[in-house]
C-alpha cells in the first residue's frame, strides 16, 4: 500500500497494490498490520477499526457532511467498490491551520483508492456514476445521540461536488442541516 499525503494534515490517500491479469484483479483492501506500520505513525498512534458500513446510491446523491461529536468522534477509511464518487473531508479541528478547508478525492472501482479521515472531520461524498456502492471502516461504533452534520451545499465551504445543482439529491435530514 502506498500512502499519499494530502493538503490537509491527517487526511491520507491509500493506494493498494493491485495485481491484474486476464482473469481480473486481486488486492488486499485492508491489513491492520500494514496500516499500523504505514499510517498509525503518521497519526501519532494506533487506530483499530470496529465497524464496517456500506451504502448504495444513485447518480446525484450527496451524502454528508456528517460527523459524530466527542466522545464518539470517528476515524474512517472510505472507499468506492462500485461506480465513482467524489469524496470530501472537511477539517473541523479548532485551531487547525486548515480549519474549514476540505480535501476532495475521486474514488472509484477503477482506481481502488481509499481515504483515511481522522477524528475531527466532517465527511461526505457525491455519486458521479449511474450508481455507487460505498464502504466505510470506522474506529468507533455509531452513536445516534452523537450524530451531527453541516449543510453540504453551504456556499461558504467552497465545495464543488461535481454535479449540476439541479441534479443534486439530498436526504431531508441533510437538506435541513445548519450551514456554518
Amino acid at each position: 500500500m502506498e500512502v499519499i499525503r494530502t493538503d490537509i494534515d491527517g487526511v491520507l490517500i491509500l493506494e493498494p497494490r493491485v495485481f491484474s491479469d486476464a482473469r481480473g484483479y486481486f488486492f488486499e483492501s485492508f491489513s491492520q498490520r500494514e496500516f499500523d506500520v504505514k499510517v498509525a505513525p503518521l497519526m501519532g498512534g494506533p487506530v483499530s477499526f470496529v465497524q464496517d458500513n456500506e451504502s448504495r446510491s444513485t447518480y446525484g446523491v450527496v451524502r454528508g457532511l456528517h460527523f459524530q461529536k466527542a466522545p464518539y468522534a470517528q476515524s474512517k477509511i472510505v472507499r468506492c467498490v462500485l461506480g465513482k464518487v467524489l469524496d470530501v473531508a472537511l477539517d473541523l479541528r479548532p485551531g487547525s491551520p486548515t480549519y474549514l478547508k476540505h480535501v476532495a478525492v475521486e474514488l472509484s472501482q477503477e482506481n481502488h483508492r481509499q481515504v483515511f479521515i481522522p477524528k475531527g472531520f466532517a465527511h461526505g461524498f457525491a455519486v458521479l456514476s449511474e450508481s455507487a456502492v460505498f464502504q466505510y471502516k470506522c474506529d468507533v461504533p455509531y452513536h445516534p445521540e452523537a450524530e451531527s452534520g453541516i449543510y453540504p451545499l453551504d456556499g461558504s465551504l467552497g465545495i464543488d461536488w461535481g454535479i449540476p445543482a439541479d441534479k443534486i439529491i439530498l436526504s431531508d435530514k441533510d437538506r435541513n442541516r445548519a450551514s456554518l
